[in-house]
């Protein structure tokens, strides 16, 4: 059985209706994404931190995956999938994958804000300030900010160098650290990466043009043979 390694940026959301920053201009009801998404921004006004990640968990309960998501779930009867992705959503799983690895963090568990390694899950719910962990810490959104580290690099890195094929779709493959995990996979992985547009297409890489709703599902069938 060939391993499909996949990782996933912020395109295949948005097929599904989730906004990026990057669809608004970089900006939340008229504040920077430096407002609401750095560890100084949440030290300054946490209360509008928190009202930025409840409004978006509140915006995930509203869409459900696409067509790229679930054929991704469904190559796992014929393929071993891990799908790294650099999304704080719950699509994928959400799909069927059953191996899933955040890169920066899930916007559906929240996380104490003293010690990191305390994680809850917040299924439907809300964060408040006053919720606190255990140890009485305010809880905060589980996900990385500009100026944190990554989640789960050597997890990522083990996998993508184990693949037999590499699936690159919904990124533009401009943000750093996770960018420069591809290049990790075997010099004899198939290579292939969805995307409308690229500024360079990656060395080795097969370039399908186009959606991710249009072209994972094409590839996924072609790789289930």
């Amino acid at each position: 059985m060939s391993k499909v390694v996949v990782f996933s940026g912020a395109g295949i959301s948005a097929e599904s209706g989730l906004p990026t920053f990057r669809d608004n201009g970089g900006l939340w009801h008229n504040h920077s994404v430096y407002d609401v998404a750095t560890p100084e921004a949440w030290a300054r006004d946490p209360q509008l931190v928190l009202d930025f990640y409840n409004a978006r968990r509140q915006g995930l309960r509203e869409v459900k995956p696409n067509a790229a998501h679930c054929a991704l779930a469904e190559l796992e009867r014929h393929c071993e999938v891990v799908v790294v992705t650099q999304n704080v959503d719950d699509l994928h799983e959400r799909a069927g994958s059953s191996r899933v690895i955040h890169l920066h963090g899930e916007l559906t568990k929240a996380r104490s804000s003293e010690r990191e390694s305390l994680v809850y899950d917040l299924g439907e719910r809300d964060i408040a300030l006053g919720d606190v962990c255990e140890l009485g810490s305010q809880l905060r959104p589980h996900v990385v900010w500009f100026g944190e580290m990554v989640h789960n690099t050597d997890e990522v890195c083990a996998a993508i160098a184990s693949a037999d094929k590499l699936l690159v779709v919904g990124t533009s493959l401009s943000v750093y650290p996770a960018a420069g995990f591809i290049e990790l996979a075997p010099p004899g992985a198939e290579r292939v990466v969805v995307a409308p547009e690229l500024e360079r297409v990656p060395a080795g890489f097969e370039w399908q043009r186009g959606s991710a709703t249009e072209f994972v599902p094409l590839l996924c069938n072609r790789w289930s043979r």
